[in-house]
């Protein structure tokens, strides 16, 4: 299974790479384009954008504070992918999920000194992301599934089979 989830971090950080190259190559040009609409409603556009920051450009021009710290985040959650392989096969796939978000904004911010950003939503008004933004969402999303409704079930279920294989002292 561990072995399952490098090859997924490999295509989703390859996805968010070629997505990026994209951006940088053709969208940087036009700065933004329709991407999907429906009737006269814009939906998404492709909007190019370089962050130079974090989550919502805060900590602009820390690049190299960004680097180390997302680094040691992502060897830190790897090990906790590993290691939660044991406890839930849904946990490890939404910590792969970060690691892979991790590592596609990791290399952007080693080869161009900013995370390339390229989608927007027209009827929120929200953020721009970026492939390895989505991934990080998600894993968050997940996370919070799982604690929140999946582990208590566990733990339960974990205490009434320990209650049922002890003998009653009563």
């Amino acid at each position: 299974m561990a072995v399952i989830l490098v090859v997924i971090i490999a295509v989703l950080v390859a996805a968010d790479q070629l997505v990026k190259h994209w951006a940088v190559t053709s969208l940087e040009p036009v700065g933004s384009m329709d991407f999907i609409r429906i009737g006269d409603t814009k939906l998404v556009d492709l909007t190019y954008l370089e962050n130079r920051g974090a989550i919502f450009g805060s900590m602009a021009g820390q690049r190299w504070f960004l680097v180390g710290f997302t680094t040691l985040v992502i060897i830190l959650a790897s090990v906790g992918m590993i290691m939660a392989l044991k406890r839930s096969k849904f946990l490890s796939f939404s910590i792969m999920l970060f690691v892979a978000g991790g590592i596609g904004n990791i290399i952007d911010r080693i080869r161009y000194g900013y995370v390339v950003d390229m989608f927007e939503f027209k009827f929120v008004h929200f953020a721009i992301f970026n492939v390895a933004d989505i991934c990080v969402t998600f894993a968050f999303i997940f996370i919070i599934i799982y604690m929140l409704f999946i582990d208590p079930k566990k733990e339960k279920a974990k205490k009434k089979s320990a209650a049922e294989e002890s003998p009653n002292d009563e």
